[in-house]
């Protein structure tokens, strides 16, 4: 998931990334209705799309058409980038739905505390667009992730904290991003010094949806600001042998403890300190 707000450089676009519980998607499984009705369909090698038809009529004789392809094309690229990074292949085809944005918010606001991008629950939802901007591509890379680590990891309770910080990184790559801002350094390394930042035990929640924007946008730039601590300390090799490692063994500790030598514990220390003793 990823929050926008005052800790964050996306300030005014509160527009998060949930990842939803087996529990909550229940209630939004059934959700098959476009605004007018029906979705259009359309599939690629690895994805099967859904787009709501009332969001066709909004993007132009044949603009539908090529918003689908330029979708999937995108996905495409993101299974092969998941590959490369993470070293995870997706097993089944994944569905992505694309909703009227009303309708997403009709259905799906009641699932969290604060404005939603999309989120995934066994598949993904997206809140409707008409054409792929650096926002969709951003939270289709994020979304994948979750759907990557459930195809994988299924059968595990992952920490919210590893869970949302690897999809931040996946996302923050697809756009070019290898490093936090300064401004977004600048806010963790205050709150470090303040001893206002979260302890990883408290993000091990299975989400972050309980939380309120404020709370939620720390959270999740918390969580990001591990992992690129992480990759830019051991390179992103590491972070690959990571996940990797947990797809063999389901073992958080034991995974953190080959690739990097270190219990999460130790590491969470290590980034903690690195954020106090920082220029920013």
């Amino acid at each position: 998931m990823r929050s926008w707000n005052v800790v964050n450089e996306r300030v005014g676009q509160l527009a998060c990334l949930v990842l939803v519980s087996s529990a909550l998607f229940t209630s939004v499984a059934g959700a098959g209705r476009g605004a007018d009705g029906e979705y259009d369909e359309r599939s690629s090698s690895h994805f099967v799309l859904y787009q709501d038809v009332d969001i066709d009529r909004t993007s132009g004789l044949y603009g539908s058409r090529r918003f689908e392809l330029d979708v999937l094309e995108t996905l495409e690229d993101a299974y092969h980038d998941l590959e490369e990074l993470l070293g995870i292949r997706l097993r089944d085809r994944i569905t992505v739905t694309v909703h009227d944005p009303q309708v997403f918010d009709a259905r799906f606001a009641g699932l969290f505390r604060f404005p939603a991008a999309g989120f995934y629950g066994g598949t993904v939802h997206i809140r409707g667009a008409t054409h792929v901007s650096d926002s969709l591509i951003a939270v289709l890379h994020h979304e994948l992730v979750h759907a990557a680590f459930d195809s994988e990891l299924g059968s595990m309770n992952l920490p919210a904290w590893f869970n949302e910080g690897v999809a931040e990184w996946f996302e923050a790559r697809s756009l070019g991003r290898r490093r936090l801002t300064a401004r977004e350094l600048s806010s963790l390394a205050s709150r470090a010094r303040a001893g206002e930042l979260f302890t990883l035990a408290e993000l091990s929640t299975g989400s972050f949806g309980h939380l309120g924007p404020e709370a939620a946008s720390v959270a999740y730039l918390q969580s990001f600001g591990f992992f690129e601590y992480l990759t830019r300390v051991d390179g992103d090799r590491r972070l690959r042998d990571l996940c990797r490692a947990m797809a063999r063994t389901a073992d958080l500790e034991r995974s953190f403890r080959r690739t990097y030598g270190k219990r999460p514990a130790k590491l969470e220390a290590d980034y903690l300190e690195d954020l106090r003793s920082s220029r920013y």
